[in-house]
């Protein structure tokens, strides 16, 4: 585990840039190998991001490491409240690989003490992230969906 101090906070529509540019450096290797047009975040735009942003049932964190932008997380909720998914969550590539992403992903757990399940799905063929996420206790749930013949969306859930 790296000694960066890691906290999140909420990203405001000023934010959107910063997170957009961020976020397209983060998803665009992904894009490149798997050509998941449709699906990938490097292909959304800046107003996907002040959606998410400004959604009422969720928010945007950054994600903040010694107090620089290093990634962010998409938090929501379903309509029960207790429901939640995770997406997109990523970290510039300068940042990864050090257990940012874990404890990111810790914080937000804290965050939301009410939530019953949380979700997200990634790419099956990108191990790490299946790994981190199988580390912090989520299992797949046996859903899965191909994107194209070079990539396969997996679905995750924890608790529930």
């Amino acid at each position: 585990m790296s000694s960066v101090n890691i906290s999140l906070k909420k990203a405001v529509v000023s934010d959107a840039e910063a997170i957009f540019d961020m976020q397209i450096e983060a998803f665009l290797p992904l894009l490149a190998k798997y050509r998941d047009f449709a699906t990938n975040p490097a292909n959304e735009t800046i107003e996907r991001v002040i959606r998410r942003i400004t959604n009422p049932n969720g928010g945007f964190y950054k994600i903040m490491a010694d107090r620089k932008l290093a990634g962010a997380i998409c938090v929501y909720w379903k309509e029960d409240g207790l429901r939640f998914w995770i997406s997109p969550m990523f970290l510039h590539p300068q940042y990864q690989g050090q257990g940012i992403a874990q404890r990111s992903i810790a914080c937000i757990f804290d965050m939301f003490p009410q939530a019953a399940s949380w979700e997200l799905a990634t790419i099956a063929e990108e191990e790490r992230n299946c790994y981190l996420y199988e580390k912090m206790g989520f299992r797949r749930t046996g859903v899965q969906k191909a994107l194209n013949e070079r990539a396969t969306l997996v679905y995750y859930v924890r608790g529930g």
